[in-house]
């Protein structure tokens, strides 16, 4: 055979292998699951009596087990040490993880799956499971997972029966302390039951070589392009392989953007990262307006995988101390989900995993309260809710389940983390959520003062992301010049710790918005995601952190309407305070979700979580405050005297991408209606611009309660309704 022929046999050789590669198979392990618990980590049931969902939580078990979620960590003791007035003493420290009160440490769920005809590989992926898993198939171990919040992989191609029923036994523990205490495994002092189960879905996957065993995909929109880094494995003898990528519109259907093939070569056992930049010509950017999203399908010889993702770049710039989305500054506005304080909830049930509910609390709920964004804090959330999120253009601060505090909190009270452990965890939560364009800012941790994260585990990390979102380190200093420094700032926590000195609304007018104190200082983007101490449960009853403010701000005859009613002033008042001073590119109220469970530290809105309608009053006065056009009445005073000619300053925000002009009007009305005094002027802003004006009113001689109300009457076609900044207040004769 000559040397030309040779040469056109092996290129024919390689482009059948191309044209035949073989797909990955998925086979989706989740609906009902046996399971039972035990109190030995090596002693596996040999009955099964109860049936549980997965994905779900061990709770949901039918029929249900004694206890399941009784446990007190250690943070909730050092919350109960130190608040004042609890009457609870150092005799109550937990020193360890926790203490459990079950009698039990894990729970092993079962059931069977049938496998396909033999391939080259079967990996079995746990999304999320709490508090650590280990996996045996047909009776033989495969492997452990430390992480509570990340997706575990088990190689279980040397167990599996090809073409059978096969059995497979996942072992959680039922509670925090059965891992290592250097181990995160979520720390929240205000969080009273912890839930062990499998919270995200399970599949297995079964592949030929070479494997895909991630890929990622980096956009670049000053280019046009995407960064492609796809790592594959070969389990198999060396060879030569193709690696296929094809980019397409995600959904409607449509022509290929691009196809991109190379040859790959792998040894036996090689397991290597590619890095492939392919074009996409006059790309469709992602944004909250327009959340587009585009497929890229990879192939090799013997596996095939699709990736979803969005043409999006965010960063924090130092310079002007704003986030950029795609280049252009962008003024977060929204809320905060701690889903696994919402775990604790009675009413949750399966709602977390419903996904008409989860539509609806991400996208619905949110645009009728003019949010585009979401910190998702005190654990993370299933995969489906990043995959709504990136439908529905949410911008979200994903949170590393880590909340420590300072060390003046409690002296007595420390939590260390290995480091290495801890990399490998922040790695993996990296790996499972770097593709969605809606998370655009890794946080660290919350409220957590500790060196570790800035000093090691951010920079081990970082690089890992090719599209370098910025990351967040809330009390720590910021780990790169233009990382976004997160604040919460409480003016009434003076009344749960029981201050001699007291916070008094009216004090606003004075502030600049800089934070508590009009000192707080940053060279960074700045976001504020808690504040207003005002939380109430959803009955309309204080909460053991605002048990003090409410009597002291209303009296102690104040019914739940009336506290309903002045949660959502106060909450408006200072989501217009924070917004129109400029200080922060981001203003998020914390919480939109959380558990409403007999004493809950803090609680969300909902008259009814289950439909997800929120309490009336919020959704009016706080919706109103998140327009886009905002408008805050700097006025805060109890009372004022009538019959005197009076100037008010009201201030303007524009968080559109284009000017805003219009007219503004103050007027004083009585408490039924009528208009006692008015005055106008017209306003203009730039761009996401803001701007101040000066109304004056001649003040009726009248005594009684009256409202001041400051209305911008956008003008202009596509410039939206009226945005209303509301005041009571009472006047009086001197």
């Amino acid at each position: 055979m000559t040397l030309r022929a040779l040469f056109l046999c092996a290129l024919g050789a390689f482009a059948s292998r191309a044209a035949h590669s073989a797909a990955r198979e998925t086979v989706a392990l989740d609906g009902t699951w046996q399971i039972e618990d035990s109190v030995s980590s090596t002693t596996m049931p040999t009955a099964f009596g109860h049936a549980v969902p997965v994905p779900g939580l061990a709770d949901m078990s039918v029929p249900p087990f004694k206890d399941v979620d009784l446990f007190d960590s250690r943070e909730l003791s050092s919350n109960r040490i130190r608040t004042p007035g609890s009457g609870v003493g150092e005799s109550s420290r937990i020193r360890g993880a926790g203490v459990p009160r079950q009698a039990r440490n894990y729970f092993w769920y079962r059931r069977t799956f049938r496998a396909p005809k033999r391939r080259a590989s079967a990996t079995l992926r746990v999304g999320k499971a709490q508090f650590g898993t280990a996996v045996w198939l047909n009776g033989r171990a495969i492997g452990e997972h430390a992480g509570c919040f990340t997706a575990g992989y088990f190689d279980m191609t040397g167990a599996i029966r090809w073409g059978e029923d096969n059995v497979l036994i996942v072992r959680v523990g039922a509670h925090p302390a059965v891992l290592p205490d250097t181990v995160p495994t979520g720390t929240d002092f205000e969080k009273l039951k912890w839930t062990p189960g499998i919270y995200d879905g399970v599949s297995a996957r079964f592949a030929d070589e070479p494997e895909i065993v991630s890929v990622q995909v980096a956009p670049r929109i000053a280019s046009s392009e995407i960064v492609v880094q796809t790592r594959l494995r070969n389990r198999g003898a060396a060879g030569r392989f193709t690696l296929r990528q094809r980019v397409r519109p995600w959904r409607g259907g449509g022509a290929s953007v691009d196809v991109r093939a190379e040859a790959v070569a792998l040894d036996a056992g090689e397991e290597r990262e590619v890095l492939q930049t392919i074009r996409i010509p006059d790309a469709r950017l992602w944004s909250p307006e327009d959340p587009y999203l585009y497929a890229l399908d990879t192939e090799t010889d013997g596996d095939s995988e699709s990736t979803r993702f969005g043409m999006r770049e965010f960063r924090g710039d130092a310079a002007t101390k704003r986030l950029l989305l795609n280049g252009q500054p962008r003024y977060l506005r929204g809320s905060n989900v701690t889903l696994h304080r919402f775990f604790e909830d009675p009413q949750r049930g399966d709602l977390p995993w419903n996904e008409a509910w989860v539509r609806k609390l991400l996208v619905d709920v949110p645009k009728r309260m003019h949010w585009d964004s979401m910190r998702f804090c005190i654990g993370p959330v299933p995969d489906k809710w990043l995959e709504i999120a990136d439908e529905a253009g949410l911008l979200i601060q994903n949170e590393f389940f880590v909340w420590t505090g300072a060390p003046d909190w409690d002296k007595r009270y420390a939590r260390y983390y290995d480091a290495g452990e801890t990399v490998r965890q922040y790695s993996d939560w990296m790996r499972d959520n770097w593709n969605h364009p809606s998370v655009v800012i890794w946080d660290a941790n919350n409220e957590t003062l500790d060196p570790l994260f800035g000093d090691r585990i951010i920079p081990a990390v970082r690089g890992l992301d090719l599209s370098d979102r910025p990351w967040e380190n809330s009390f720590n200093q910021p780990a790169a010049p233009d990382d976004p420094q997160e604040d919460h700032v409480y003016f009434l926590i003076g009344d749960y710790l029981r201050d001699e000195k007291k916070f008094e609304y009216a004090q606003l007018e004075a502030l600049d918005g800089s934070g508590g104190d009009n000192g707080t200082q940053s060279t960074h983007p700045r976001i504020l995601n808690e504040y207003a101490w005002v939380w109430l449960t959803r009955g309309g009853l204080p909460t053991p952190l605002t048990e003090n403010v409410y009597p002291r701000l209303l009296g102690r005859k104040a019914g739940v309407e009336e506290l309903l009613a002045h949660r959502a002033y106060w909450l408006a008042a200072e989501t217009e305070f924070w917004r129109a001073h400029r200080k922060y590119a981001g203003v998020l109220h914390f919480v939109y979700l959380t558990g409403d469970n007999p004493g809950a530290f803090t609680s969300d809105h909902w008259r009814d979580v289950k439909g997800l309608e929120l309490e009336p009053e919020f959704e009016r006065r706080v919706g109103e405050a998140f327009k886009p056009l905002g408008v805050y009445l700097n006025f805060f005073q109890p009372r004022i005297a009538g019959g005197e000619r009076r100037e008010f300053k009201i201030m303007m925000v524009n968080d559109l991408a284009r000017p805003a002009r219009g007219v503004l009007t103050l007027t004083l009305e009585s408490s039924d209606g009528e208009s006692l005094a008015s005055s106008r002027t017209q306003f203009s802003l730039t761009a996401l611009g803001d701007a101040s004006y000066s109304l004056t009113l001649d003040l009726p001689v009248r005594v009684g309660p009256v409202v001041l109300k400051a209305v911008a009457h956008p003008e202009g076609s596509g410039d939206g309704e009226a945005t209303t900044s509301l005041r009571r207040t009472s006047l009086l004769i001197r």
